[in-house]
Parts: C-alpha cells; sequence; structure tokens
C-alpha cells in the first residue's frame, strides 16, 4: 500500500505551488484533483499582482508585499525548470479609483511620471485623478501550466478527475482521503480545494464560490495598451501577445460557471468607453471562474483542530499574487521548520466549525 508524506487536495495554483515548495523539503506528495489541475479559479484569474495599500486588507498586506517581491524569481525558478515562458509583465498600472478613495494616503506618492495622455495615449480623456503603481501582473494559465509540469519534473504525483470525498481520521489523527473512485493514504493532508474546500468533512470550511466573468480580447494593434487599467468599473490587463484581458464582475451565484451575453456586452462596452480603439477589437472568448471566498475576506491558513491537517484556501481574488508566499508558509508549517509570520488571522480557528 502505498503512502506519501502528504496529500494535497486540489490542483490549482495554490496546491501545486504548495507541493513543489514540499519536495523541496524531502516530503513525497500527491495532489489530488478532482478535475484537471489548473482549470478552475487559476486559469479563470486576471493575474493583476495587487500591492496597494488602498486594495489590500490590512491583516495581508505583509503576505501580498512578501509574495509580490517573491513573483520574478518564483516566475524564473517555474520557467527554467519547465521549460515553458511564462508572461510576467512590470510596466505597472494606472489606477483611477473611485472618488472617495483619490484623496487616499497610499496614493499621493503614486503619481503618473508624464502627462497621462502621453503615458498611456489608447486611453480617452477622462478628467478623472489617475494615479501609477510599480505593480506586475502575469499570465495564471502559463503560470499555472509551468507549475504543474515543475511539479511533476520534481517527483510530484498527481491523480485528477478523482474528487476527495472525504478526510480519513483513525484514532483523532489524519491518515489519508477518500474519493470517488478509491483511498490514498498519508499522515499529513492540506485542503487547498478552493471554493470547494467547505464541502469536505471532517471540518466546514466557510468557503463560498464568487463568481468572476471576463473575456480576451484580440487588441487591433499588438501594443495598444502598455500598462494594466484599473477603475472602478473595470480593468484591463495587456499580455505581451497582444490579447487584453476585460473583467470582471463579482456575483453570488453559487457554483454556476456560465456567461450571459448582456453581463459580456457590458463589460466590453466599458473596455470601448475606457480605450476607444478596442471598438475594433474582436472578442476572442469568455468565461467565468470561481472564487474561494469567506466570510471576511480573509484566507484560511493553517493547521485544524484536527492533528496532521491542514488548510490553504479562501485566497479569494489574491490567489495568484499570494501562491509563492502561501506555499512558503505552508511547507513550513506541515513541515515543523517554523513560519516567520503571525498566521493568527487566517487560522480556521477564527471560525468555530472549523
Amino acid at each position: 500500500m502505498k503512502t506519501w508524506d502528504v496529500i494535497v487536495i486540489g490542483g490549482g495554483i495554490i496546491g501545486i505551488s504548495l507541493s513543489i515548495d514540499l519536495r523541496k523539503k524531502g516530503a513525497s506528495v500527491l495532489v489530488v484533483e478532482r478535475g484537471e489541475p489548473g482549470r478552475e479559479a487559476s486559469s479563470a484569474a486576471g493575474g493583476m499582482l495587487v500591492d496597494c495599500q488602498l486594495e489590500t486588507l490590512s491583516a495581508l498586506r505583509p503576505l501580498a508585499t512578501a509574495s509580490a517581491r517573491m513573483y520574478p524569481e518564483f516566475v524564473h525558478e517555474l520557467q527554467v525548470e519547465s521549460g515553458m515562458k511564462i508572461d510576467l509583465r512590470d510596466q505597472g498600472t494606472i489606477v483611477f479609483p473611485p472618488a472617495a478613495h483619490a484623496s487616499h494616503p497610499a496614493l499621493q506618492t503614486a503619481t503618473v511620471p508624464e502627462p497621462l495622455a502621453e503615458f498611456e495615449p489608447a486611453l480617452a480623456p477622462s478628467g478623472r485623478p489617475a494615479f501609477y503603481l510599480r505593480e506586475r501582473s502575469v499570465d495564471p494559465r502559463g503560470l499555472t501550466a509551468a507549475a504543474l509540469q515543475t511539479a511533476k519534473r520534481r517527483g510530484v504525483d498527481i491523480s485528477s478527475g478523482d474528487e476527495v470525498t472525504a478526510v480519513n481520521v483513525s484514532n483523532s489523527r489524519v491518515t489519508g482521503v477518500k474519493t470517488t473512485k478509491t483511498a490514498f493514504h498519508a499522515p499529513k493532508v492540506v485542503n487547498c480545494a478552493g471554493a470547494w474546500s467547505g464541502q469536505i468533512p471532517p471540518h466546514a470550511f466557510p468557503t463560498r464560490p464568487v463568481k468572476g466573468q471576463m473575456l480576451y480580447l484580440a487588441s487591433p494593434l499588438r501594443n495598444l495598451l502598455s500598462h494594466v487599467i484599473r477603475s472602478p468599473e473595470i480593468y484591463l490587463i495587456p499580455r505581451s501577445d497582444g490579447r487584453i484581458l476585460v473583467g470582471t464582475t463579482v456575483e453570488e451565484a453559487g457554483f454556476d460557471k456560465r456567461t450571459d451575453t448582456g453581463t459580456i456586452q457590458r463589460l466590453y462596452r466599458a473596455a470601448v468607453a475606457m480605450v476607444p480603439e478596442l471598438r475594433n477589437a474582436k472578442i476572442l472568448e469568455d468565461w467565468a471562474g470561481l472564487r474561494p471566498g469567506t466570510p471576511d475576506a480573509l484566507p484560511i491558513l493553517g493547521p485544524t483542530a484536527t492533528p496532521g491537517y491542514y488548510v490553504a484556501t479562501g485566497h479569494f481574488r489574491d490567489g495568484i499574487l499570494l501562491a509563492p508566499i502561501t506555499a512558503q508558509i505552508m511547507a513550513d508549517v506541515i513541515t515543523g521548520t517554523g513560519c516567520p509570520y503571525d498566521l493568527t488571522p487566517f487560522s480556521p480557528a477564527r471560525f468555530s466549525n472549523s
């Protein structure tokens, strides 16, 4: 009977990144994914690596800032090990904040370095205050594919198309997981199942799916936009191949991943209003993803009340951003090598049923 040191439930960017860090520490790892690895929230995300006090909850800022700083090395390592290219861009972000936030202290030094019409000529004149943030963005699909290839090359075992139905416990300790097809054995299990995390006994983590619809446009000009554009109505994320991602909605719609024409057209019209040249762009695809939300909008990270059972979920809109730091922290916690961060704000113990 094969046994692993750690079983990771969930093959998104959080679970896959964690499996890589656990392998670095010498642990044998099995990732069990209900569908196809990387095809849920990870591949549906926008990929903005937001590191702004205005937009990040205070409890999350230390992790967000640390993770954003880790990204160049994180991407470099995955590219070298996978042999795949990851589109990481560092041109920065132009932010049009809500009127009530335009005087926020976090923005007062974030001045656009030259007249906006010269800095990003494709933008329609708006008369609204604009600010410039030195943020990066990444293509989540390429990132997740490279992480998956890296994990495989490092010897992570992966079971796909097999849903975990329960974490097995004997004598009050974890012994592995039960799936729809079989059972796998390990003395340690970590739940990285995103929006589905709360459906796996014995702990009902209060995660829920938060739907986001978005689309890709084929830009009429390859370099139409240089910067990520963020406003209360919409965000635009340019890719290096000329595509522009337009997002997004925040919907409480259960596990419904369908898009609707009216919403996609509304997003498209908002994109054209911001960048008029996009009226000549073609819609390449549209889709919806299910972000894992929690009651306080903070992740759930750390050991549970059941010895050997850990959780890393509930990253909401920051799963891509927080992948490197989550992997590092949780690998430290699971292997008992010490964690330099205070995880109290993220403890599952803050929810009585977790």
